[in-house]
């Protein structure tokens, strides 16, 4: 393998922001490549298919498209062809003639056509901004200042910071930290309790009864009844609400309205102040409806820079260099000009890909995750025409903001299963999507089993086993019927 091929290849996998950084770095060192700042390049609109091509099967036109009137007519070339001594001076990603907002024109598909119209949203203003907020420990360290006089109390409150895990958690027992001190364990107790206080509360607990302690504490709401319900979190998550009831004295409504106290509290004051910034999805491609009930479907165009190859600058100085001169920037020219192509086949062959999958899915983007077909990466391959290789690494980590949200494109492949009557199979995301629909409508006094969802389902044409029933609802974080029934009866 070639290291040009190596790099079409890793370009292949990269997001739209990795090829830009990319892209970037390449900027840097190669004096024959640069920006195209040009926004006066012409859209291209293409017709959309006959939206009634059967599922399945690949619409003839969309190979055709690509390779007819977006690529160049050397694009059969291998990809470790020599080009330093070619030029593309019309191409799609180097600002030619159909260069479409960013790096070309989408694919057409059934029910689905390019466009070079802007998916122009609204701008992000300073109030989507976070605000800034000190380190965790900075933040205790200046309470721990104003909170104790004492030097020796604040060295103490010091130590218990150093030892707090990322949860909030004192993880060393306060005997040993009182003998590792050589202070009395009642001082270190006491600098421990007045610190559980800071903000946020609930932080130098030992155990997660502690830590909510803390905080019902600070509102509070800490009587006797609420304190025995923490000393029997065990009994909580088994759902045993008979025995809380009998356990703290109260009848069903009042054990119902602590259990929502305590759902509302923090069981890791920590994470959730010193959390990691959680940063938008950027989407690769970007997807909306025209007029005529297609699909729009384009790369975006906000993510991905365009790149020339500077010919003029190459003409003027290579006649005048010295021969070693001559070398490098021959080297150069080839180096940018197959970036440019690489580029450009990356852009075709992740629209080609994506308009593939949106065709497949199209019902799931009109009515919902109950019409998700099942889908793999060989169906895909085989109706583009693409190695099932380039398909998993087109589909990897790439982002398309669709009506219905933004989604991996791995999200549209899943597993199949059976229908009872052998008829068209079920997407096992359709499936998950309906066991928690089942289970949601259940009332209190008709507690849906397992055995139950299964005769449901196939009454409903899906062929399943209540092992894979207990898999899906175990993997959607839904307690089992005993658990359920319990905790309505409590509601209820």
């Amino acid at each position: 393998m070639t290291p040009q091929l190596r790099q079409a290849i890793q370009l292949l996998q990269f997001t739209n922001l990795e090829a830009a950084q990319f892209v970037e770095q390449e900027l840097e060192r190669n004096p024959l490549l640069e920006r195209d700042e040009s926004n006066d390049s012409p859209s291209i609109e293409r017709a959309a298919l006959d939206q009634q091509v059967p599922r399945g099967e690949a619409p003839p036109d969309t190979v055709a498209a690509v390779s007819g009137e977006t690529l160049p007519s050397d694009a059969t070339a291998p990809l470790d062809a020599d080009f330093s001594n070619t030029f593309d001076a019309g191409g799609v990603s180097d600002g030619g003639p159909g260069f479409d907002s960013g790096l070309g024109p989408g694919l057409g598909a059934s029910g689905m056509r390019t466009s070079g119209a802007a998916f122009d949203g609204e701008d992000r203003g300073i109030d989507d901004l976070a605000d800034h907020r000190p380190p965790l420990r900075d933040h205790l360290g200046e309470q721990l200042r104003l909170n104790f006089d004492d030097p020796g109390d604040r060295i103490i409150g010091a130590y218990l910071i150093a030892l707090l895990c990322p949860a909030g958690r004192l993880t060393a027992e306060p005997a040993d930290i009182a003998t590792a001190m050589g202070v009395p364990l009642e001082r270190v107790e006491r600098v421990r309790q007045a610190m559980m206080l800071f903000d946020p509360p609930g932080m130098f607990a030992r155990t997660l009864a502690e830590c909510l302690g803390a905080q019902l504490r600070e509102k509070n709401r800490l009587d006797p009844a609420m304190q025995t319900l923490l000393d029997h979190l065990p009994l909580l998550a088994q759902r045993e609400t008979r025995k809380l009831m009998g356990l703290c004295g109260v009848d069903a409504e009042d054990l119902a309205d602590m259990i929502a106290e305590i759902r509302a509290l923090d069981p890791k004051p920590a994470t959730s102040f010193d959390a990691t910034m959680v940063h938008t999805v950027v989407p690769d491609l970007l997807m909306r409806a025209s007029h005529d009930d297609s699909w729009m479907i384009e790369l975006n165009p906000e993510t991905m820079p365009r790149v020339l190859v500077n010919e003029r600058f190459y003409a003027r100085v290579a006649p005048k260099a010295k021969k070693e001169e001559r070398v490098f920037l021959s080297e150069r020219l080839a180096s940018a000009t197959w970036l440019v192509r690489s580029l450009q086949q990356r852009a075709q062959t992740i629209l080609k890909v994506a308009a593939e999958v949106v065709r497949q899915q199209d019902a799931f983007l009109r009515h919902g995750v109950a019409y998700l077909r099942p889908l793999i990466l060989r169906d895909i391959a085989a109706a583009v025409e693409l190695h099932e290789s380039t398909v998993s690494r087109v589909t990897a980590n790439k982002y398309i903001a669709t009506p219905r949200g933004t989604y991996e494109l791995k999200y549209f492949f899943s597993a199949s299963i059976q229908a009872t009557d052998g008829g068209e199979s079920h997407s096992a995301e359709a499936v998950r999507h309906r066991i928690r629909t089942l289970i949601a409508a259940e009332q209190p006094n008709d507690i849906v089993s397992d055995d139950t969802l299964v005769t449901l389902l196939r009454r409903e044409g899906v062929d399943i086993a209540r092992r894979t029933v207990a898999k899906y609802r175990e993997a959607l974080r839904i307690p089992n019927s005993v658990q359920r029934r319990r905790e309505k009866a409590v509601h209820a």
